[in-house]
């Protein structure tokens, strides 16, 4: 039974929302427009992406929990000071965090930090928070010593024999193997099963949906499922961080319960990146590309060889199965339906940088992973299959997430289950 005082605590944060701080949602947007800006390496890396964001509110949730304690800690308990500012606490742990991680914004991430600051009064309150949550990004940041670099050695070798061409462009994250997830015990341990047998219906029906839907001149897809298509080439944590802080913004939650959100969805979407490429690089199934000019030797007589099919939109440089981006959509909905609930949500926006003058409107988590997933077909670049096998990844590494970390205190009266939670 959902207990009475909590329901309360919600209830009026939601019907007068001026005193719920934004420092969470804040720090999120700046973050992301910091990593934005990033060297091509980072900006165009949803793994890399993912995980500052993940450590950055990782940091921040443990800050905040030091000051007026809700959850588990990530890491260990940090020692508390009576009457810190949770919101001191928090932007310390966040500037903390991204300084140490990209020290070449950080001009931009000291003069934010500066302005964040003077909505804390100044005194012994506003001292203790900050040492608080330089604390806490530091704890972090020693755990994740071993991880702090994404420049390692590549060591993928392509399928060949002696003398034969292969292109030569090597495939990304392909050394999986070796990173170290925020929750997951390993990266392996959702792997789902092989894609479909090449001679089966399920094949053949993936296939020639992604031929006819998704070739660069395809008649069948209209204007809008083509501009559909090309929109969601962006990365899943800049779009799902706008998911939640739209959503942060229309049903505004405690602090705290916050900032558990924020954090729980990029360590969500982090680890889900990584169950994903395990995936792909474990079964190295083959891109529509590959297979719709190959389909001679597929074994399928439902299938046919399109010499010169292209797709819409240029395909990823890594294997086909499953989804990625399904993946990290089926992680990240299920943190954000434990707050939000599982159906409709107010009307909320993603934006694109790629596409500055398209904005894409949603009622619903569902409406957008449908979006996404047809998307992927749209473009050329996956198989229906992928998508559906890929969303259901990502919602077991999400589920794993949420019920392994920054779980209620013992000492805290709070509901076993929120509204909306699958």
């Amino acid at each position: 039974m959902m207990n009475l005082r909590w329901v309360l605590v919600v209830a009026l944060s939601i019907v007068s929302p001026a005193p719920r701080a934004d420092v969470i949602s804040d720090w999120n947007r700046q973050a992301n427009e910091a990593l934005a800006l990033e060297r091509p390496g980072i900006a165009g890396n949803p793994i890399a992406m993912a995980r500052t964001l993940a450590m950055m509110h990782l940091a921040m949730v443990d800050a905040i929990g030091a000051c007026e304690p809700m959850f588990k800690p990530y890491l260990g308990a940090l020692p508390g000071a009576a009457g810190a500012s949770p919101q001191a606490a928090a932007s310390s742990a966040a500037r903390t965090v991204l300084v140490a991680l990209h020290p070449a914004q950080s001009k931009a991430i000291e003069q934010y930090y500066a302005e964040a600051l003077t909505a804390v009064a100044d005194g012994d309150a506003k001292a203790a928070g900050l040492e608080i949550g330089r604390k806490a990004a530091q704890l972090l940041l020693a755990q994740r010593e071993d991880d702090r670099t994404f420049d390692g050695a590549d060591t993928y070798r392509p399928f060949t024999a002696p003398g034969v061409y292969v292109p030569t462009g090597l495939p990304v994250v392909s050394n999986v193997a070796v990173r170290k997830p925020f929750v997951l015990k390993s990266v392996s341990q959702f792997r789902p099963g092989p894609p479909p047998a090449l001679t089966s219906a399920l094949w053949a029906r993936d296939f020639n949906e992604t031929r006819e839907w998704g070739a660069a001149q395809s008649p069948l897809r209209d204007a809008s499922q083509t501009e559909t298509a090309r929109f969601w080439q962006q990365l899943g944590p800049p779009a799902w961080n706008q998911v939640a802080r739209a959503l942060s913004t229309t049903r505004p939650l405690p602090l705290a319960e916050n900032a558990r959100i924020f954090a729980l969805l990029n360590a969500a979407v982090f680890d889900a990146y990584l169950a994903v490429f395990d995936a792909k690089y474990h079964y190295n199934f083959w891109r529509p590309i590959t297979a719709i000019r190959n389909a001679d030797r597929d074994n399928n007589d439902a299938t046919q060889r399109d010499a010169g099919w292209s797709p819409l939109i240029d395909t990823p440089p890594h294997p086909e199965y499953p989804c990625a981006h399904c993946t990290a959509d089926g992680a990240a909905a299920v943190i954000l339906r434990s707050a939000f609930g599982s159906g409709a949500v107010p009307p909320f926006k993603v934006t694109y940088r790629g596409m500055p003058d398209v904005k894409r409107e949603y009622t619903s988590l569902r409406q957008l992973q449908d979006e996404v997933s047809m998307a992927r077909i749209w473009g050329g670049v996956h198989y229906r299959n992928s998508n559906e096998v890929g969303e259901a990844l990502g919602a077991d590494v999400g589920t794993y997430v949420l019920q392994t970390i920054l779980v209620p205190a013992p000492s805290r009266a709070m509901p076993a289950e929120r509204p909306g939670k699958q």
